[in-house]
This record gives C-alpha cells, sequence and structure tokens, in this order.
C-alpha cells in the first residue's frame, strides 16, 4: 500500500502536532509498512521518523489534479488518501490498510467536511482534477461507485485496553475552535470506560492542564512515567518513616501523572511497548510496598503488631484479587469490568489504589489512620469476594472467546 497525503491542505495544530504530523505518525504504526508516504505539496513537516518512506513533491494546484498524477504512476498497489488539515482515527486507518482499494469515510458538514478513501490507479480518471480537496475528489468517486462507505457496525470499536467502545472519528481542523473542540474530545475519548472515581471525576481539570502543557512542550510521555516512578518509590521511606503528609503527597501526584501519562501518549500517538510496560507493570507491583511501608510506620516495625498482620492479609487479598482478575483477561480477551455495566459501576468503588489512598487519608485527616488501615484490609477482602464470585458466574454463563 502507499498513502497520499494531501499536505497542501493546511490545518490547525493539535495537542503540538499539525494534522499532517499525525497522519505520518499513524501511517508509520500500520503494519506492513507502506511502501510508499507522499506529501502533496505544504511545507516540510518537522519530526518526521527517519524510518518512513516519505518523500515530498513541492507541488500546487488543485488537489484532483496533484492526485490524478500520482496515481497515474502508482502501480497496482492501492493508495490511502489522507486530507492533510484533518484528524483521522489511527484505527481506521490501520483498518483501511489491510482491505482492497474501493472504501472511504466521510464525516462533517461545510467547512469541516473531511473523508479518507483507499483507491488505486484505475480510479485516476473518475473523478474531477479541479476537485479542491480530499471530500471532493471522495463524492466523485462515490458518484461514479468506485468506493463503499464504511459503515460505524462494520468497525471493531471496542478498544480492549481502555475497557470502551470508541466508534471511529474523522474531523476536520480549519481553525483553532475546531481543534480546540478536536482536543477535548480526544482526551475525553482517551478515558478508560471504568475507572475509579478520583480518576473519572476529581482528577480530569487537572489532568487535561498538564496534558496540554506536556504536548506543548514536548514532553515524552515516558518521562513523566519516570517521574511518577521515583515518586512512588519516595513515598515507601516516607510512610514507613511516619511522615504523613509527605507521603500522601508524593502518592497523590503520583497517582496524577499516573493518568497524565497514558494520556500524553495516546493523543499524540507516542504510546509503545515499554512505555505500557513501565506504566502497567508499575500499577500492578507498587501497592505492597506502600501497604508495608504504612503498617511500618504505624508499627514502628514491629512486624508481630496487629497492623502489621493486617498488612500482610491485604496484600495476600490484593494478590489474589489480580489472580483473580486474570481469568477474565484469558478466557475473554478483556479485562472483567468491561462485561457489563455493572462491573464499570462496580469499578468505580472497589478496593485499588486510588480508592485506598482516599481512605487512608481521611483516616489520617480524622485522626484514625490505623482504623482506616483495617478498614482498607476488610475493603480488599470484600473486593476480592466480588471478584470471584463475580468471575465464576460468568464462567458458567458466558461462552469463552478463546
Amino acid at each position: 500500500m502507499k498513502v497520499w497525503i494531501d499536505a497542501a491542505a493546511g490545518g490547525a495544530a493539535i495537542f503540538g502536532l499539525t494534522p499532517v504530523e499525525r497522519l505520518l505518525r499513524a501511517a508509520g504504526r500500520v503494519k506492513p509498512q507502506p511502501s510508499e508516504i507522499l506529501l502533496s505539496g505544504g511545507t516540510p513537516p518537522t519530526g518526521v521518523p527517519a524510518d518512513l518512506p516519505v518523500r515530498q513533491r513541492m507541488e500546487q494546484g488543485p488537489a484532483g489534479a496533484r492526485l490524478q498524477n500520482y496515481l497515474a504512476g502508482a502501480g497496482q498497489e492501492p493508495v490511502l488518501v489522507l486530507d492533510g488539515a484533518s484528524l483521522v482515527d489511527d484505527r481506521l486507518i490501520a483498518l483501511l490498510a489491510g482491505q482492497p482499494a474501493g472504501l472511504c469515510a466521510v464525516d462533517g458538514e461545510g467547512e469541516e467536511r473531511t473523508a479518507v478513501l483507499l483507491t488505486s490507479s484505475a480510479a485516476a480518471g473518475a473523478f474531477s482534477h479541479e476537485s479542491r480537496d480530499v471530500p471532493e475528489i471522495t463524492e466523485g468517486l462515490l458518484a461514479a461507485g468506485l468506493l463503499r462507505p464504511i459503515a460505524q457496525t462494520e468497525f471493531p470499536s471496542f478498544i480492549k485496553h481502555l475497557r470502551r467502545d470508541l466508534p471511529f472519528y474523522l474531523q476536520r481542523l480549519p481553525d483553532a475552535d475546531s481543534a480546540g473542540r478536536a482536543e477535548r474530545f480526544l482526551f475525553h475519548s482517551n478515558y478508560k470506560g471504568s475507572t475509579d472515581f478520583l480518576t473519572k471525576w476529581v482528577y480530569p481539570p487537572l489532568v487535561w492542564r498538564l496534558t496540554r502543557l506536556a504536548t506543548r512542550h514536548a514532553v515524552h510521555p515516558n518521562l513523566i512515567t519516570l517521574v511518577s516512578i521515583l515518586l512512588t518509590f519516595l513515598a515507601v521511606p516516607l510512610f514507613a518513616s511516619g511522615q504523613w503528609v509527605a507521603g500522601f503527597l508524593a502518592a497523590y501526584a503520583m497517582s496524577i501523572l499516573d493518568s497524565v501519562d497514558g494520556k500524553v501518549a495516546r493523543v499524540t500517538l507516542t504510546d509503545s511497548a515499554i512505555g505500557n510496560l513501565m506504566d502497567h507493570g508499575l500499577d500492578i507491583v507498587h501497592p505492597p510496598f506502600w501497604y508495608f511501608a504504612i503498617a511500618w510506620g504505624l508499627t514502628g516495625g514491629d512486624v508481630a503488631a496487629p497492623a502489621f498482620q493486617a498488612a500482610i492479609l491485604l496484600v495476600g487479598f490484593y494478590i489474589a484479587d489480580r489472580l483473580v482478575l486474570s481469568v477474565s483477561k484469558w478466557r475473554w480477551g478483556y479485562g472483567l469490568h468491561a462485561h457489563a455495566p455493572i462491573d464499570g459501576t462496580i469499578r468505580t468503588w472497589i478496593a485499588r489504589r486510588n480508592t485506598n489512598l482516599v481512605l487512608l487519608t481521611l483516616g489520617y485527616l480524622v485522626g484514625q489512620l490505623e482504623t482506616a488501615f483495617y478498614l482498607v484490609v476488610i475493603w480488599q477482602g470484600l473486593t476480592l469476594a466480588w471478584h470471584t464470585g463475580r468471575t465464576l458466574w460468568l464462567l458458567r454463563t458466558k461462552p469463552a472467546t478463546r
């Protein structure tokens, strides 16, 4: 497959990237990699990945004439045609890349109407060379019967790591207002379908500002994750030495950055296997260290004290809960909290890091931190019981997908 991008179309930047730069990143994620990516017109973008087969023609004229000229020498390969003034769902680009020519997607009205299409050299004479942009080219090919629109029902909309469905999207970005709406849309679209109440309702305004700040200054998400890791381990000695205020501040800062790094990675298409490993690995591994550190701070290091014994029970519940949750991913290919609305609702309040942090903070504020610690142990045990019962029920009633 080859890719043709109307780089002369312009378009406002979102999250520090021009539409053309985003399209190049999205095209670079396609497997197998396109044999050629041509930028037609416009100015050369910055930060083009060195391993992409990108070249640019500094040509002028209507998009129709420029595309016809390209298709005439494109050979037999399908050509993915992208509007360089648009935000195009990278999942849609990946889907089209694996299909035969003759498909398109169209969305928007007026100045914000946009399109993406997969065509071939055979269609070169079927649209007007006077077509101003990719949407007009698409309309011409639709009228000629050489394209079929993709329906949302044909699109695999479930995003496993976000535990949610998200239809594919196309948005043209002719000005700052449309770009602002696109940024808001992308930001909220990259929230998980089920998460805790802090992440869902409390953190978003702050995470929004930090995400915009990070993307404006081109801060890589892995750097944010690294700071999050440092704060995670800083909280351990603070808790263990009874420096509760400093410990909770480090813990909440880590918790907030844990939302920011994922958002920055996804809205800038810089998420990677190593980044996901750092982020999700940290989420799984660190809670036992915090729980034992808090117990140490509460007991002065007396491992025989009730609070320390409670920490052992808490960590046991936590590990068992993680094992139970892994059954759903193994059996059905997605997390337990994505099965039904009730599972997503329960996820908002179950014993996880953020929920436990709030309970412990409230306990500290009223002078009952140790009592709050015991409540966290009980809540973690009840969470394990619910997940176990729910998993057993689904194993009996829901067919496996693997």
